[in-house]
Formats: C-alpha cells, structure tokens, sequence
C-alpha cells in the first residue's frame, strides 16, 4: 500500500501536529504485521538542518503543483493533517481516497482556533450560526482582506470535508463539535516513554507544573490566581512554569502582584532531554485551558510519564484524562485551587491517580494502537473503492 501524508508543519518545526504526524508516519513505515506499507510524507516547511535521510520513510519539501500531483496519483491513500486546501481539492479530482486528520478547527472556524480574537474568549460559533460579520472581525486586526479571505476560504473547505472518505477525530468530542459526516475517532498515540517518574518521593515542597505555549488560551493566568487562593490557606507548594510564547512578561508580572516569587518559577521552553530532570520533583501537571484544545497532548505525555492530571472540564482534556485525575469549570480559580488543595493534602491519593493516569496513558495513547488503527481505516477504504467523493 502506498500512502501519502500531508502536512503543512513537520519537523524540525516543534509542536502537537509535527510530533503526531512523525510518530504515525513513522510507524507506519515500520509496521510489519499488514504488509508493507511505502510511505512518502510531502510538507511544506524547509529542511533546515533536520536530517530527512535518518528517517525511514521518504520526505518531500515543498512539492510544486506538478510534484503535488504525482504524488496524490502514485497514492494508493491520501492522507492529510489538517483540511489543506490544495491537496484536498486536487485529491478530490483524483478520486483518491482520502482522509482528513482534523488538528483543529478548520472546518468550521475561519483561524482554525474556534477562539474569538477581539476579546481573546471561547468562540460559540459564529461561522456556523451565520454570524458572518463576528467571523470577519474576529481577524480583521492586522488584514481585513486577509480575513475576509479566510472567511470565504471556509465554505469550500467545510464542502471537502464532508466529501472526503473519511474525517479522522483525536477524541469523540470532536465529532461532536466539527459535525461531520463518516468520523471516526482515533486517539494520538505516543512512543512509550521509558523510566516513567514512578515511584516518586513526595518533593519537599510538594511540586505541580504547567506545561505549554504562554498565550491567554492556556489559562496560565487562572493557574496563578488558584496558587494566591492557596498561599493564603498557608499551604506548602511550589509551581514550575514550562514554555515560553507572547504573554510570558505579563504572567511574571502577575506572579509578583500576587505575592508568588519565591513559589513560582519560569523555565521557559525545555527540551525533551532535559524533561526528565525538570519533572524529578513533580507529582501533578496542571492544564486550565480556556479552549482551542482538540486532543491534550501534554496530557497524554505527562500522563504516559506517570504524573496526575488537573484540566479543564467539557471538551478534548477531559476526554483525554477519563475518570483519572481531576477536573474543574474552565477559568474557575477557586474550583482549580479546591483540586490541587486536595492533592496537596493527601499524597496517598496522588500517587494512586499518577498510577491510574499512567496505566490509561499506556493503553490509550501509545504508537502502537493508534497505527493500527490507521492501517485498518485505510485497508478498508481501498477495499471498498471509496475514492474521494462521498455523499454526505
């Protein structure tokens, strides 16, 4: 079988859809129990200094419309991270068959964040209750132009997905959201993580983390003020922030309006080598997004690590965590606080939910499955003949 994966972003680019696209494409390509499968991964972004050559499947940089289209018609499956516009429509005239991996919210928010720029908030909807001119505005900030484009960009794009052979969902709760026909729901999986921070002393002070990108939609903000609702109970803790991103001066000048210097520490961007060690001391990792989030993939990580989870509830993170860990209202400090209070009391119950995490982490969230799942969703659609056009 030959498959051909498309995505915009790929290493040596850093983030949840280049580490999910790797760990696929390069499962796939290794996988021995179905046969052989020869896998061309075709991507927008430069090599750089990233070596193609040590990976065991083909890349191709930035493919000209003709190198585009010879790859779509050696394809057997034409699989795409993200509803791509030009590679979808090109597919479609292939009749390939063809599925979409939704990443976020293309298919039905013209930024793809489902977020609503001008007050920085959870969008309700707009573009699909018709509320065009809140969809226009929302991204006129720098360009109208460039936002009316996405706007109108938006219809063909929802057309193509609901035509596609099948839209590929992270979680259920995604389907539900995005409303599209033929989804199926295959969770991300993750190389298991070897030496997991199991078991641990209990850190003196006890220690949570937030881990990810510092803008407003991460809820960095609300982790903070549930640490303030804590010092004033006198409790005994200390917050390690990793990631960087625009909103970083501002969450440090929070941290010193509340009283939080001595407790909370920036670390900034960590790599994966040095994240055994800034986690050592580490039981629970804290995810208060406010929205925008389509999988959880720090969750699943940190699950897979051995650490007890704290998200928000109602959407991808909860359905990423189960009946482990904790979850509370998004942006609710003081239900935040109430969680981590009880973590902070009972060490004996953090442990037995960082074991319960890792267990569901390891059976959910591995390569293994997820590739499986993927060989069989393909095989089903070239025995089937279903190119790319389905009625919805």
């Amino acid at each position: 079988m030959k498959v051909l994966l498309y995505t915009h972003a790929f290493a040596p680019k850093v983030g949840g859809v280049e580490t999910i696209v790797m760990s696929l494409a390069t499962g796939l390509a290794t996988q021995d129990r179905e046969g052989p499968i020869l896998v061309t991964l075709a991507t927008a972004t430069p090599r750089g200094d990233f070596d193609d050559s040590s990976l065991p499947f083909r890349v191709v940089r930035q493919p000209g419309l003709l190198q585009l289209l010879r790859l779509i018609r050696a394809a057997d499956v034409v699989h795409l991270a993200g509803p791509c516009f030009l590679p979808m429509t090109l597919s479609l005239l292939y009749q390939k068959p063809v599925v979409v991996e939704h990443h976020g919210f293309q298919a039905i928010c013209p930024n793809g964040q489902l977020l609503y720029e001008p007050t920085r908030t959870p969008c309700p909807g707009h573009f699909m209750a018709g509320r065009y001119g809140k969809c226009v505005r929302c991204n006129a900030r720098n360009s109208l132009l460039r936002s009316v484009s996405s706007w109108l960009l938006t219809f063909p794009r929802r057309w193509i997905c609901a035509h596609v052979s099948s839209n590929v969902m992270p979680v259920q709760w995604l389907s539900i959201v995005l409303g599209l026909p033929r989804a199926t729901t295959i969770y991300h999986g993750l190389p298991a993580l070897a030496g997991p921070n199991l078991p641990a002393a209990v850190s003196s002070p006890p220690t949570v983390a937030f881990m990810g990108r510092l803008v407003s939609t991460k809820g960095v903000a609300v982790l903070l003020r549930a640490a303030s609702r804590l010092k004033t109970k006198g409790l005994s803790f200390a917050v390690k922030i990793i990631g960087d991103g625009p909103q970083r001066a501002q969450l440090e000048a929070q941290t010193q309006v509340l009283g939080l210097a001595e407790r909370v520490t920036f670390l900034g961007y960590q790599p994966d080598a040095k994240l055994r060690e800034v986690l050592s001391d580490v039981g629970t990792i804290v995810m208060p997004s406010l929205g925008g989030e389509v999988f959880g993939l720090v969750a699943a990580e940190n699950m897979m690590r051995g650490l007890l989870p704290i998200v928000s509830a109602g959407g991808a993170l909860a359905e990423v965590v189960g009946d482990t860990g904790l979850t509370f209202p998004p942006g609710d400090d003081e239900a935040l606080a109430g969680c981590l209070e009880r973590v902070l009391r009972s060490p004996d119950f953090e442990n037995r939910e960082r074991l319960r995490a890792r267990e569901r982490a390891m059976t959910q969230f591995v390569a293994s499955r997820m590739v499986e799942e993927h060989v069989a969703l393909y095989q089903s659609l070239v025995m089937n003949g279903q190119g790319a056009c389905q009625k919805s």
